[in-house]
């Protein structure tokens, strides 16, 4: 081993796989904002007492979120590899890992979508619903801008989720840091580049945390 300081690290694949993991995290939360959401809607809606109140409707969506989001990641990747493979061709390099992390994703964060439009004040969509509004109306013009503060804030939490959803991936090649931490770093015995890699990791998850930080307290209007 290299005994110069941070001597076995490649700068040029370092990077490289920073911006697999940049580009993995950040389409993933894209789709995983925009099916959550649907699905946290559709949970909210179809409950008991609310606009598309449906006892069947509620279950079945409810089971497919209790399900996905309970199943360990590592697991998950497993399961999906025939259902990645037709989609993407491959079980190697970031677009691989993409219905892994979607799926493993917007399912928790479908679940944090429902508990925000449960914390909704029922006045105002009771007030909505006298006037007169349509169902459309009363998901863009109330649901979704109370909720925006918490909406902003799960999404957060979720996109660091992503990250180490990542890492983990990257044990089975779908690339990014944590297929660079494992292979080029711990099969190898180079404990630097594993440090490089963590550390890059934590920053990346620093700069989502202040970001969404910053989004949820220009929103929150308490």
């Amino acid at each position: 081993m290299d005994n110069d300081f941070l001597g076995n690290v490649d700068w040029d694949k370092m990077w490289q796989a920073t911006t697999e993991t940049l580009y993995m995290t950040a389409l993933s939360t894209v789709f995983t904002f925009v099916i959550g959401l649907a699905l946290g809607i559709l949970l909210f809606l179809s409950s008991p007492g609310q606009l598309w109140a449906n006892r069947f409707m509620n279950i079945v969506v409810g089971a497919f979120v209790n399900i996905f989001r309970s199943i360990p990641f590592i697991i998950l990747i497993i399961l999906l590899i025939p259902v990645t493979i037709f989609i993407v061709g491959t079980m190697r390099g970031p677009n691989a890992a993409l219905p892994a992390l979607i799926i493993g994703a917007a399912p928790f964060y479908g679940r944090m979508v429902l508990i925000a439009l449960q914390e909704i004040d029922k006045g105002v969509i009771e007030a909505a619903k006298s006037m007169g509004a349509k169902t459309s109306t009363i998901i863009f013009k109330v649901l979704l801008p109370e909720s925006m503060p918490a909406l902003v804030s799960g999404i957060t939490v979720t996109s660091i989720a992503l990250v180490g959803y990542t890492a983990m991936a990257g044990v089975i090649g779908a690339g990014g840091l944590g297929t660079l931490a494992f292979l080029d770093g711990f099969q190898r015995s180079r404990e630097d580049v594993v440090w490089v890699a963590t550390i890059l990791i934590l920053i990346i998850v620093f700069i989502i945390q202040f970001i969404g930080d910053f989004f949820v307290n220009k929103l929150d209007k308490r």
